[in-house]
């Protein structure tokens, strides 16, 4: 579903991502880690069609997306760390507002608008303006945007930073309910996330990535050395596993 080769992007000497290649399966849910500006937002937008390529390829269900922009973007959700959302509009009018620019059909805007709001619990809500709303609220109203018009891939930036712990739990419930419509790649900071969300982990470090692989396999990839008697070594936590990777 996604197919990512070689990708790079420099500003000007700095190479913020450096062939970088992956790929990502239909339905899967995968957890892109990394330490602050290991180059992940930047991969991010690259994938989306938001931000160029300083050389490789992007392909989202075979259409490239810089050179078909428009076909990926019909198929992609993106929520960037902050959401995009317009502070004096009602959720629904915002909503509606998206749909709108995402060209779903007119027929079909008010259902889809009264689904994702549904899916994402902001129904309850959906009368009321954004800037009344909790931040808690706000993402959920954000993840709802990027559900507009059922994309098959979906783009999640830090989907639960800033909010509580009940806000987190709720809102990797709505992202787990996700998996096997959506194929999804989700960037977040906080590692337990990964473990209670996704399938596989791809770990990005310098603008590299330094890992790609199940949870069990980066356990087994990393376990501690084996006792003499040839028991094995004692597993690593996700937490030692990224610390070991990552760390210059």
């Amino acid at each position: 579903m996604i197919e990512v080769s070689n990708l790079s992007k420099s500003y000007r000497d700095v190479k913020a991502v450096q062939n970088v290649s992956f790929t990502v399966g239909k339905g899967e849910i995968v957890g892109f880690l990394g330490p602050n500006g290991a180059g992940k937002t930047t991969t991010m937008r690259m994938i989306t069609g938001a931000l160029p390529a300083s050389s490789g390829t992007v392909k989202i269900a075979g259409f490239d997306v810089f050179e078909s922009p428009m076909e990926v973007k019909k198929r992609v959700g993106y929520l960037p760390e902050t959401p995009p959302l317009y502070q004096d509009m009602t959720v629904r009018d915002y909503l509606t507002f998206v749909a709108r620019i995402k060209g779903v059909p007119g027929g079909e805007l008010k259902a889809d608008v009264e689904r994702v709001a549904k899916q994402t619990h902001s129904d309850v809500y959906i009368h009321r303006v954004i800037k009344n709303l909790s931040k808690g609220q706000r993402q959920r109203v954000g993840i709802a945007q990027a559900l507009l018009g059922k994309p098959e891939v979906l783009v999640l930036d830090e989907p639960t930073v800033g909010l509580d712990p009940a806000q987190i739990i709720e809102v990797r419930e709505l992202i787990k309910s996700l998996a096997g419509q959506h194929t999804i790649v989700l960037s977040t900071h906080i590692l337990p996330e990964v473990t209670a969300v996704c399938q596989r982990v791809l770990m990005i470090a310098g603008g590299t990535v330094v890992a790609d692989d199940t949870l069990d396999g980066l356990r087994q990839k990393h376990a501690g050395a084996a006792a003499a008697d040839g028991t094995p070594g004692p597993a690593l936590s996700l937490e030692e596993i990224f610390l070991k990777l990552t760390s210059a």
